[in-house]
């Protein structure tokens, strides 16, 4: 279009949205558009919401109807997972562009013609009938220090409370060698860490020729970006095998920090979300990782409230937490989602007993965080250094833990830290 646009670009969810959101932006700036200033109003407003639960939907609708009282007159285009799954709902909030969780080239396409012409558009597809991994630039959302590679796409795991499947469809994955030399030219731009991420990386390489795993590319993406730490997003404990553990501990880029997707602490619980594993083997995996990782931050997702739990399946769930000792736990009670088989379920959990129960989790969880936030003091971490806040730099080690320190001129630099104390949520140390 002849006309540069303003815009602003909003992001709710995943790492995946986040990587998607800045493959947006990287081509709204390609096309000679600029992100609006702050305070400045839009031609174009942007936003890309999650959808994995209702209260991630009603946020998304709150943040759509915020930005268009705040920029009267600009085009609203909502895409992801959410306006794949609710495009009436996305339209009636007003939005001129509705696309699903596919094809940002016409997305942005199509918010030039809306700025240009006037004219709405609304495209989905069906995520089932997608083969191929959709193409789009890696990088960092501006002004961020880490880039992001999204290596997979896709999930066929069907648990009982999950959209995604159904937003997403099958599996899809970036082949090794296009992870590789887009590895190599972020490490080329500068960037010092690279978070790996996907909708389910654990079933990276299922639909390629050959069928390489997660460690394959892992490997790969190491050794063509040899400047850069490599950060995972979140994985299954069904990945983690003695040999996946070696392999990637042998590159040396690998931070010590994993996230993995509990759900539950209990095998009962487990079976009726249709994971694919239980508490004996997500053990086994934390295990393995501290053995090849001595000192790693563990974090995991959970589900409390779940249909059909009962108190000795919460009791069982605080042992868990606390046998594991995880350095963080998000924990998030029970959201129906209409469409997925757990909203049919009997005995479904009121919203206090929801929040009860999400309170217990959370107590457990800060009770093992602080123990590792403790645990630091001592020692020595690596930190990437990103913001400057209050007279001290801050970022995060290799261990995902915030950590602030006195120094000069230090964004975008990896230094030892060493740890001095705590303080609330935050390290403080001195670079060495």
């Amino acid at each position: 279009m002849e006309k540069s646009m303003k815009y602003i670009i909003y992001t709710l969810g995943c790492k995946v949205n986040q990587y998607e959101t800045q493959a947006i932006e990287t081509l709204l700036n390609e096309h000679g558009h600029t992100a609006a200033s702050e305070g400045e109003s839009a031609d174009a407003v942007i936003v890309t919401p999650g959808a994995v639960t209702a209260e991630a939907g009603r946020k998304s609708r709150q943040a759509i109807n915020r930005l268009r009282e705040e920029n009267p007159g600009a085009v609203v285009a909502v895409s992801g997972c959410y306006s794949q799954l609710s495009p009436d709902t996305a339209e009636k909030l007003g939005a001129d562009v509705v696309f699903g969780s596919g094809d940002r080239v016409k997305l942005v396409e199509a918010i030039e013609n809306a700025a240009l012409t006037g004219t709405h558009k609304k495209m989905l597809d069906k995520p089932f009938e997608r083969r191929m991994f959709e193409k789009l630039p890696a990088g960092a959302v501006a002004g961020h220090t880490r880039a992001l590679l999204k290596i997979q796409d896709g999930c066929v795991n069907f648990c009982t409370y999950c959209i995604i499947p159904y937003t997403r469809g099958r599996v899809r994955s970036l082949p090794v060698e296009q992870a590789a030399k887009q590895a190599r030219e972020l490490d080329e731009k500068g960037y010092r860490e690279l978070v790996v991420t996907g909708i389910e990386v654990a079933s990276y390489g299922v639909d390629l020729k050959g069928k390489p795993d997660l460690a394959d590319v892992i490997v790969a993406i190491a050794e063509a970006a040899p400047h850069m730490r490599l950060r995972m997003g979140s994985i299954e404990p069904s990945i983690i095998t003695e040999d996946f553990c070696r392999r990637i501990a042998e590159t040396g880029s690998v931070c010590r920090h994993f996230h993995l997707s509990l759900q539950s602490g209990c095998d009962a619980t487990l079976k009726a979300m249709n994971r694919k594993y239980d508490t004996a083997r997500f053990f086994e995996a934390t295990e393995l990782l501290r053995k090849y990782f001595p000192g790693c931050g563990l974090t995991a997702d959970l589900i409390v409230g779940f249909p059909g739990e009962t108190e000795e399946h919460q009791h069982e769930t605080l042992e868990f937490l606390e046998k594991v000792a995880f350095s963080d736990v998000h924990v998030f009670p029970y959201s129906r989602r209409p469409g997925t088989p757990a909203d049919k379920m009997p005995n479904q959990i009121d919203r206090a007993e929801k929040a009860r129960r999400s309170k217990q989790a959370r107590a457990v969880a800060e009770k093992t965080r602080r123990a590792y936030l403790e645990s630091a003091v001592g020692t020595v971490l690596p930190v990437l250094f990103e913001t400057k806040e209050d007279g001290l730099w801050q970022g995060h080690s290799d261990t995902y833990l915030l950590v602030r320190a006195e120094g000069e001129e230090l964004r975008g630099q990896i230094r030892n830290v060493e740890i001095t104390g705590v303080s609330g949520d935050t390290l403080v140390g001195k670079t060495v």
